[in-house]
């Protein structure tokens, strides 16, 4: 610990006091819990101080990782790497060195995706649309875009891409789905606002419709408001504002292998920030500069969450929170 230690002051004493100061900022509003509050940095006056706030927080193994996220959001590359190379080392999951590891799907042969956005008279889309291919490029995907669809539109692309992939059923390990629109309870609204519901894509998907994925992650990323509620929180201390084929053998549900993301809770609003693009897009984003694909997507977007829920959002001068929703019917771990 005590080189760790050495390492991290090392490290802080590089900071100008003003980066030290945005050091700070990121540090307390990083998402990371145990959280690091202003209370605790007022008794962090010196770089030995701060170093011993971090160990004793976060220990040796969440210390490095902490350190190379801050450093992510202060665009400091040169310290990221610096840290993510000692980060990397601490990713598994605890039962991995204890217990049995997790089985994987496999993930080797095509990777197949789906992009619909509605980008007119929503702000901030554009933005959503290159973080999400640029994510999927780099996460091997071949996708197919669908922008602004009406509703026969949006069924007739999907269909064509349900079939294409059950037209290459040996060569394929996985499909997602990416849906950026205005939604409602249980569906997401075209380019002339016509409904289309969820469930009735889910279902195109399903080990029925789609045998070429049978036992293969089905993965779909929902962003989209699920009601009209806001959340307008807690009050905490500390905080500040940021403006296979079926046989007789064996048989499989209707529905499995499922992994359904979406950005807020049923009922509630999502948030878009009408310049930089959707709350959790931009965190996906976030999440994947600082961890890549080293994660179990379970664990990376508990990692977006975790941002997610520890930022203060703000509309119309109310105080607004966001909490992403899981659903999924996976049996295996999911590396990109």
């Amino acid at each position: 610990m005590e080189a760790l230690r050495t390492r991290v002051v090392s490290t802080l004493d590089e900071l100008s006091p003003s980066e030290l100061k945005v050091f700070k900022f990121y540090l307390r509003n990083s998402g990371e819990e145990p959280r690091i509050t202003m209370h605790d940095l007022d008794g962090a006056s010196t770089s030995w101080e701060l170093a011993d706030l971090l160990l004793k927080r976060y220990v040796v193994a969440g210390t490095p990782r902490v350190l190379a996220g801050v450093f992510q959001r202060m665009r400091r590359s040169d310290l990221v790497a610096e840290w993510e190379t000692t980060s990397r080392m601490n990713l598994k999951r605890p039962y991995e060195n204890d217990g049995p590891e997790l089985e994987c799907y496999n993930m080797d042969k095509t990777r197949k995706a789906f992009v619909m956005c509605v980008k007119t008279g929503r702000p901030g889309a554009e933005q959503d649309t290159k973080r999400i291919i640029n994510w999927l490029e780099e996460c091997k995907f071949e996708y197919m875009s669908c922008i602004d669809p009406d509703e026969k539109e949006l069924m007739e692309r999907l269909r064509e891409f349900r079939d294409g992939i059950n037209g290459i059923k040996d060569d394929v390990s996985c499909c997602l789905v990416t849906l950026m629109a205005h939604g409602g309870k249980g569906f997401i609204k075209t380019i002339w606002n016509e409904r289309v519901i969820l469930s009735d894509i889910f279902k195109m998907f399903n080990n029925e419709n789609c045998p070429a994925l049978q036992e293969k992650p089905k993965i779909f990323v929902i962003q989209a408001c699920r009601g009209e509620r806001k959340d307008g929180g807690v009050v905490q201390a500390d905080d500040e504002a940021m403006d296979l084929d079926i046989s007789e053998e064996k048989r499989l549900p209707t529905s499995s292998d499922y992994f359904i993301i979406y950005p807020t809770q049923e009922d509630h609003v999502a948030l878009r920030h009408p310049k930089d693009g959707s709350v959790m897009i931009q965190e996906i984003e976030g999440v994947f500069r600082q961890h890549g694909k080293k994660l179990h997507i379970v664990d990376f977007f508990t990692q977006v969450n975790n941002r997610v829920v520890h930022t203060d959002f703000y509309m119309n001068k109310n105080p607004i929170k966001v909490v992403l929703v899981m659903e999924s019917t996976l049996t295996k771990a999911v590396y990109f």
